[in-house]
């Protein structure tokens, strides 16, 4: 690695998938507080709410989410235009 190109902030990091607690290391410049121990070590841990090991798209399962409540209207507006 090429020196002097990174910031000096550059340093390892524990991102953490909040959904399914998975945990992997990778080096990134992010500023967190928190900390963690990973592998008899402790780094700073970044929280993630998504990742590869919970989207619906690398593992294969997709749900149905419908905060809006989308697919209630639709099923009312179906239902006006049926009669």
């Amino acid at each position: 690695m090429k020196q002097g190109i990174h910031p000096e902030n550059y340093r390892p990091v524990v991102f953490k998938d909040m959904s399914n607690g998975d945990m992997f290391l990778s080096r990134s410049t992010c500023k967190t507080n928190d900390t963690v121990e990973f592998e008899g070590e402790t780094y700073p841990v970044v929280k993630l709410e998504i990742s590869n090991t919970s989207h619906p798209f690398y593992t294969g399962k997709s749900k149905l989410v419908d905060t809006a409540g989308r697919v209630d209207k639709f099923m009312s507006r179906y239902a006006k235009a049926k009669k």
